[in-house]
Formats: structure tokens, sequence, C-alpha cells
């Protein structure tokens, strides 16, 4: 459905921008280091998540929803809640196999929720196709990464491999929207297609 012509500006590059670089930095906070991997008590990436990728994507979503942009809108206002019930989630509830049992079952979850959006993405151009699809297998990994958590037999952190597998498929989830992001604006700004999308 075609954005209706009011005075709302396009919501795509706020509420891309905030799920990009939220996704990236969750990528980079699942990487291995020195004090192993994962979010437990990573303010860095809680405090990019309520406010960026949180409550700026849902403002997003709602401009989206109010120029009748369903696909836009929605994703917006859904992936904001989500990094909000994230942030409430890992920084309220102990790591613990309960925990991340819960995880891996909300991380699935989400997997279906995005494959809503890939199966629809593709009338929104490669970019878009390419960011859900991402997307996707990350959640998918994500599930198996919280299950084999819960399983504790990796101790609570993943080897080496795995993390850097999730991790760098997050941050190229989260480079892909930053594209698509710096694309629309860009395109915009000049009034002609300057980058591809």
């Amino acid at each position: 459905m075609d954005e209706k012509p009011e005075w709302w500006a396009s919501p795509a590059v706020l509420g891309l921008m905030g799920f990009g670089l939220t996704t990236m930095m969750a990528g980079l906070s699942n990487l291995p280091s020195p004090y192993g991997n994962g979010f437990t008590g990573n303010w860095a990436i809680f405090g990019l998540a309520i406010a960026f990728g949180g409550v700026a994507q849902i403002i997003a979503g709602i401009i989206g929803l109010r120029k009748g942009n369903l696909f836009a809108g929605t994703a917006f206002v859904g992936y904001g809640a989500f990094w909000l019930s994230f942030t409430m989630i890992a920084s309220t509830i102990p790591a613990g196999l309960v925990f991340f049992y819960g995880l891996s079952a909300f991380a699935f979850l989400w997997m279906m929720f995005t494959l809503t959006f890939l199966i629809n993405s593709m009338k929104h151009g490669w970019g878009m196709f390419f960011l859900f699809l991402f997307l996707f297998v990350s959640f998918a990994l994500l599930v198996a990464k919280y299950w084999q958590l819960a399983s504790n037999k990796v101790g609570y952190v993943l080897p080496s491999g795995e993390a850097w597998a999730v991790g760098g498929l997050l941050i190229l989830t989260g480079l892909t929207a930053w594209y698509v992001a710096t694309a629309d604006l860009t395109n915009w700004n000049y009034g002609r297609k300057v980058l591809p999308v």
C-alpha cells in the first residue's frame, strides 16, 4: 500500500537506523571476549536498545501506520517492542537454565514474526529481502544458542566459533538495515537514485 501524501515524513530512515545500530551492538556483544560472550549485565546494549532500538522504532512505526504503511509500521512497532521486552528480560532475570530456555522460546517466536515479514519483503526491494533473510537466520541461530546454553553443555559460554557465527550474522543484519536507511536518506536528499536499494 502506498503511503498517503501528508506532512509526516517517511519513518523508514529513523526506524531502520534504530534497528540497524542496535542489532550491530547486539552482534558485537555476542562476539567472544575475555569476559565470555553474551549480553547479561551489558548496559551498553541495554541503553541503546531502550532508547533507539525501542522507543525510536516505536515512534517510527506509529508514523508509518499513520501514513497507511502497514508493512513498515507493523515492523517498526514490533521490533521496537522486541528491544524493550528483550531489555526487560535480560536486565532483570538472572542467567540460569530456566532463563535460557525462556530466551530460546522468545527467539523462536520472533523468528516466526520475522518469517511473516520475510515472505512479504520481496515487494519492498532486495535490501529489505536480505535484511529479513539475515534476521530470520539470526533468530534461528539464537534459538540454537540459547537452547545450548540452557542445556549447560558449554558452561553458559559458547565456543568461540559459534559465538563468531551468531555475532557476525547479527552485525551483518544490522549493517544491511543501516545500508537501506542510508540509501533511502541519500536518494531522498538528492531527489534521485544515488544508492541502489
